[in-house]
Order: C-alpha cells, then sequence, then structure tokens
C-alpha cells in the first residue's frame, strides 16, 4: 500500500510529458544514437581535447563517442572475449579504445554499477519508474525534490517505454549527460563549468 503523498508524486510523474532539457543542456546530435545490445556505458576524458568520451560495450562490440560532438572515434567489433564485458573484472571496467586505449573504464549498465546522479553545481539526476517497467529520466535543479509541476525546477526528459534503460547519469566533470537503453544512446552536453574556489 502507498501513501496519499506516494499515489500524488506518481501522479505527478506519470503527468509529465517528456521535455526538452533546460539551458544550458543541449542535445548532442538531434536524435537518439541507435545502439543494438547495447549492455553498459562508461566515461572517459579525451587526453587532447579535454571532452568527455562515452565508451559504449554492446554485444556488437566496443565503441568510443566524442560526448560534445557525438562523433564516433573508435570502434572495436571483436573485443578480447576475457575484457569485452565489464562483469569480467571485479570494478566492472573494460579497457579503453582509440586515444585511451589501455586505460579501463568503469562501465554502468546490465551488469551493474552506476554513473553520477548530481552534478558539482547541484543539478540531479533521478530515474523513477510510476508506471513500471517503463522508466523516466528526471532532471532537476531542485535537489531532486521534484516540487511543482514538470518545466519548473524539474524536467522529463527522457522515457524509456520501448527499450531496457541500462544506465542514465552524469560525466564526473557534470559536462554530459547520459541516458542509454538496450537499443540506443542519448547524451546532453553544456558548456565547460567552473567553480569558484
Amino acid at each position: 500500500m502507498i501513501t496519499e503523498y506516494q499515489q500524488k508524486l506518481r501522479e505527478r510523474y506519470l503527468a509529465a510529458t517528456v521535455m526538452p532539457a533546460p539551458e544550458p543542456w543541449q542535445p548532442v546530435l538531434d536524435r537518439r544514437t541507435p545502439i543494438g545490445g547495447l549492455l553498459g556505458i562508461g566515461f572517459a576524458v579525451h587526453p587532447d581535447s579535454g571532452h568527455d568520451l562515452v565508451m559504449v560495450v554492446s554485444s556488437a562490440g566496443h565503441g568510443l563517442f566524442d560526448a560534445v560532438t557525438g562523433e564516433k572515434i573508435a570502434r572495436d567489433r571483436d573485443p578480447d572475449p576475457e575484457t569485452s564485458t565489464p562483469d569480467a573484472h571485479p570494478s566492472l571496467t573494460c579497457p579503453g579504445l582509440g586515444p585511451i586505449a589501455g586505460v579501463p573504464v568503469c562501465i554502468a549498465g546490465l551488469f551493474g554499477g552506476g554513473l553520477h546522479s548530481t552534478t558539482p553545481d547541484g543539478w540531479t539526476l533521478d530515474v523513477v519508474s510510476p508506471g513500471w517497467p517503463h522508466d523516466r529520466v528526471i532532471l532537476s535543479a531542485d535537489g531532486g525534490s521534484h516540487k511543482g509541476p514538470a518545466g519548473g525546477t524539474w524536467w522529463h526528459v527522457f522515457h524509456s517505454d520501448y527499450s531496457e534503460l541500462r544506465a542514465a547519469g552524469f560525466s564526473p566533470s557534470g559536462r554530459t549527460l547520459a541516458v542509454a537503453t538496450s537499443s540506443d544512446l542519448t547524451l546532453w552536453t553544456r558548456p565547460e563549468i567552473h567553480f569558484d574556489d
């Protein structure tokens, strides 16, 4: 049995339509990037540009994307079977590829693990399931309290009603937001952020 408060919260989530993420968040490309058999994702940093990178582990191999441009910058269709999935390592890592070759990347998804749910400057990401088994990704600027109607201090930015959600969260830098399902990857980015000391 759920409380009256829980019922009202559930109704609020169910009533919220998918909406664009607010400024300063911008979609990377204008669509979801299809990736069949996606198992998980992880973040790294490009050693030259400093851009966030997203490593994708799927049943068809490994891929590496620039999180600012969406460009696929490396692909390994036949990774070593010993390290092709993160469950082969106790820390859920896979070896990086391309510009991060050999660097272990923590992967969140089907085998466990997780991405950052907050940024250093206060953005919060929650996954809610008021219409289980379909997950909704909620981005908020109110510390995750989700008060008031959607579009004020919280936004329903993704609804996984067609594929299984694998992972959702921020990069360690707080400049990238990623949502991965079993069939695709969706990214948002924002300009570099500076924090006062």
